[in-house]
Parts: structure tokens; sequence; C-alpha cells
């Protein structure tokens, strides 16, 4: 009998050890919990009421090229040259015009030596034509030589402009102020007009007018209500992360796109900077109304799904090292946005979200991966 004793007591004793270690184990094990960062926000996000994408685009914008047909002989600038009006930005071979210019001046040289001497012969039948020595006859004929000399100067000088004006058709100038956005020939290749001969070049350079950088965004047909002349926005452009831009819709294009069901809308920036490149890629977020100065300025926040309420009071936890720390809010404002404003944390900090009520500080917990 007390081998049968000792034999239970040995059982009650390895299920009370075994019960001891399932309960060390269920309440020292580490919670999984699911996490979101503390992320920068902005007040206008909960202005927003429309989100569209679309690209920067240059309102004004040329690709030049001669008038005159020939090889491109001299090019002055490079991508990213600043040009003024007026500026000689390239020039084709003109050494035909040149000759021609040369023969020209001869002959004008040549119609004023005539125009002199017939000058001197009509006043000197004049005179004698007054004494009755010469008849009226000789008198005309030199009348019409005066008249063919200076018919001959006029035609001389009518010739000359026109080579002056081949000479500027053979020259590219800017029309504007702008820089060269992309260079499409280099010196020796032929240019011709609208590029209509083979192995030839018509364009030589693109520019652009920076200062009349918009953001042009299609937007839906069924959401052009949302959006009027003069609206606020807000441009984020892909290739400068972080930074915001502010502007307003300038123009609405008055035709929609059948094939996408779209309306162009053109945006227009408060203030341009020089890093802000046309073709970049942006998004436009239009607000319900003009933001003041307070609110363009950042703020870190968390996602309301992290929020535990408790009677009156709101906390969330917030995760450093695996270790719950509990974070008290003094007051919750309960807007449109799916963002709270937090303090006692840092950007890029992990918070709880959908948290269980079990929590506390200092538990150990893994975070699940997303």
């Amino acid at each position: 009998m007390s081998r049968l004793i000792i034999n239970k007591w040995l059982a009650v004793l390895v299920a009370c050890m075994a019960l001891f270690f399932v309960w060390i184990w269920f309440f020292t094990k580490e919670k999984e919990v699911q996490v979101a960062p503390v992320v920068l926000a902005y007040p206008y996000q909960a202005l927003t009421v429309l989100n569209a994408s679309g690209y920067v685009v240059a309102q004004r914008k040329a690709s030049l090229s001669s008038k005159a047909s020939g090889i491109l002989e001299w090019l002055g600038v490079q991508e990213g040259s600043i040009v003024k009006k007026g500026e000689l930005i390239a020039q084709l071979e003109r050494d035909d015009l040149t000759a021609q210019l040369a023969q020209e001046k001869a002959k004008i040289g040549l119609a004023i030596a005539e125009l002199e001497n017939a000058t001197l012969a009509h006043g000197r039948s004049s005179s004698l034509l007054r004494k009755g020595f010469i008849s009226n006859s000789k008198f005309d004929d030199t009348l019409s030589r005066l008249n063919k000399a200076k018919a001959s100067l006029k035609a001389a000088k009518a010739s000359r402009n026109v080579i002056f004006a081949n000479f500027t058709q053979a020259e590219i100038r800017a029309p504007f102020n702008g820089v060269v956005l992309t260079k499409n020939a280099n010196v020796g290749d032929n240019i011709t007009p609208f590029s209509s001969a083979a192995n030839s070049k018509g364009a030589v350079v693109t520019i652009a007018d920076m200062s009349t950088l918009e953001v042009e965004v299609d937007v839906s047909e069924s959401s052009i209500s949302k959006i009027t002349l003069g609206q606020s926005v807000v441009v984020k452009l892909d290739a400068l992360v972080g930074e915001k831009f502010y502007g307003e819709v300038v123009r609405m294009v008055p035709t929609i796109d059948r094939a996408k069901a779209t309306r162009m809308i053109k945006i227009g920036f408060d203030q341009l900077d020089n890093r802000i490149l046309p073709d970049m890629s942006s998004k436009v977020a239009f607000l319900k109304r003009k933001l003041n100065e307070d609110e363009k300025k950042s703020f870190l926040a968390i996602t309301k799904e992290a929020i535990i309420t408790d009677g009156d009071s709101n906390y969330f936890y917030s995760i450093k090292k695996d270790v719950l720390k509990k974070i008290r809010i003094d007051s919750i404002d309960f807007t449109d946005s799916d963002v709270l404003s937090v303090e006692g944390v840092e950007l890029g900090d992990l918070v709880i979200i959908n948290p269980s009520s079990d929590l506390k500080t200092g538990d150990s917990v893994v975070v699940l991966e997303p």
C-alpha cells in the first residue's frame, strides 16, 4: 500500500509541476502585435477633397530650326544653357550668301557711280538747253539716263536686302528667354525646315520658358464638380521627396477627353523653384479652402487605429526593442483625418495598432509581419 500511495503522490507532483510550467509559459510568453510607424502629417490632408496625378509642363516651349536649308556650321548652346530673347543660338554655313552679298555691294557701288555721272550729265544738259545749245531730244536722253541710274541703284539695294534676309534665315535665334532642354543636332548635320530630306535634321534645339511651368492633371468627369478656378492645391513631386509646393487652379481646358472621360486641369505654382523641371511626375491634392501658414507646417502623427479609450483617458502604446511603453494623450481632435497628432514619440517609432486590453507597459512583444 505504501508504494501505491507514493506513486499517487508522485503523479500529483508531476501534474502540479506541469501546470506550473504551463502557467509560467502562458503568462510570460511574448504577445504578438501589429504595428504602424509614426509619420509626418500635414493639416491640409484633412482638407483634401480630391487627389490626382500629372506632370510638370512648360506652357511656353519651342523647337527651333532655321528657315533656310544647309549645313550646321556653329552651335553655341548645349542642354541646360540659359538663353535670352534674340540671342544667336546656331548658324548654318553661308559662304555662298557672303559671295552674293559682296557681289551686290559691288553692284551698288557701280550704280552709285553711274547715278553721280548721270546727275552731272543731266545738270549740264539743263544748262545747255536753257541757252539753246542742244535740242530737247538730247536733254531727254540725259534725263532718261538719270532715271535709269536711280532705278538701277534702287534695284541693287533691294537685291542686297534679299541677301541680308537670307543671312537672317540661316541664323537661329531664341524667340524668348528660356533654357535649352534638348539638343537635336550637331555641327556638320544637314538642317532642313520640317526635316523633309533624308539624313537631315529639323529642330536644332528645344527650349522652354521655365517661368511658365505648370502642372497638368487629368480629372475624371465625375469629379469635376469638386474643382473650381482659383482653388488651392498642394503639389508633391516624386523627384523631390518630402517637399511640398503650393498653388492654385489657373485654367480648366474646356473639352473632355472622350477616350479617357477626363478633363485637363492646369495648376500654377505660388512660387517657382529652380529644382522643378519639365516632365516631372506629380501628385496634386485639391483643398476645400486656402491654407494659413500654420496649416502648412507638419506634425508627428499616428493612425487612429492605435488609440485606446478607457473612460475619460486616451492613450496608445509605443514599442522600442520589443518592449511596450504606454503614452497618454491629453486631447483628441476627431477630424476627418485618419491620423492624430501626438507627442512623446519620434519620427519612425512604431506604435501598436488594434491593441488588446491586456497590454501594459513593460510587456515584451513580437511584431507580426504585415
